[in-house]
């Protein structure tokens, strides 16, 4: 099984890439399935229909000046997959996902999202923390890099205590990404990751291997292999793998190579979505 479980399109607000175009371009690739995950952050973000209007953050390099930042168009959203499902059957299969930028605080807003559409697959991530920033540095700034760390954790644990409506975990270990004070000793760590997995695993979830690692140039896996050793002695078995892509450039990208590393940490199967029931695939 070929499947791309991380894809981004033009109804996130960090891409333009169009979604027939993805569609096409994974089938010509050979990718067997691809689900959509487009973005939505509550708490930074308002929906595209949101009566206060439009929120802009300032662009980055080779962006505009201003960017909007806005959630999903949740009904063009789900109308284009269906479109698209029909077009394309007989060359890809097509899923309905959404990535779930949450906080504890904005819990109440994705209940409400999940029970309104069909999805096939939901990627549970922490983008934010208290409404802040990892990229920016705004989380991290005025905290030690234990405090910063431990705290990070700690909303990803509380989340997975309280909401029960997704399908793995998207890149868990993220705020390394951002750790401008170097790697975090995993074995500071590991208790509260330990509790996050055992909560995760109980709740018949899983949690993802996100190649973009190989793009940001990071010397580990997303998550670590440090963290996929221990997801695995835990008895965690429900992996997905995914490009995290916005660009072409990106789609399925490392997705071989990737299920070959997860076939050395010892993990048997991958897994794909449907109506989010978690499918099995030999690796």
């Amino acid at each position: 099984m070929f499947a791309d479980y991380h894809v981004h399109t033009y109804y996130s607000d960090d891409s333009e890439y169009p979604m027939e175009e993805v569609v096409k371009d994974a089938a010509s690739m050979g990718l067997d399935e691809i689900c959509f995950t487009d973005h939505v952050d509550y708490g930074i973000k308002r929906d595209w229909d949101d009566a206060r209007g439009m929120l802009y953050r300032p662009g980055g390099p080779g962006e505009p000046e201003r960017m909007p930042v806005a959630n999903v168009d949740y009904p063009r959203y789900a109308a284009e997959i269906e479109a698209l499902r029909s077009k394309y059957r007989d060359r890809i299969t097509i899923k309905m996902g959404m990535e779930f930028g949450m906080q504890t605080h904005t819990i109440p807003q994705y209940e409400k999202l999940f029970s309104a559409y069909p999805f096939d697959f939901i990627i549970l991530s922490v983008h934010q923390v208290e409404d802040k920033e990892f990229w920016t540095q705004d989380f991290q700034r005025g905290r030690t890099q234990e405090e910063y760390n431990l705290r990070y954790y700690e909303e990803i644990l509380a989340l997975v205590q309280r909401y029960h409506d997704y399908s793995v975990l998207g890149h868990l270990d993220l705020i390394s990404r951002y750790d401008e004070a170097g790697c975090f000793p995993f074995e500071k760590i590991k208790p509260i990751v330990t509790e996050i997995l055992k909560t995760v695993i109980s709740d018949g979830k899983g949690i993802e291997i996100n190649t973009s690692s190989h793009r940001y140039g990071l010397r580990d896996l997303t998550p670590s292999v440090a963290i996929l050793q221990l997801y695995r002695e835990l008895g965690g078995r429900i992996l997905t793998i995914g490009s995290d892509s916005h660009r072409k450039e990106h789609l399925g990208a490392f997705i071989k190579d990737t299920m070959e590393e997860a076939k050395k940490l010892g993990f048997e199967e991958i897994y794909t979505f449907d109506r989010m029931r978690p499918i099995p695939h030999k690796l």
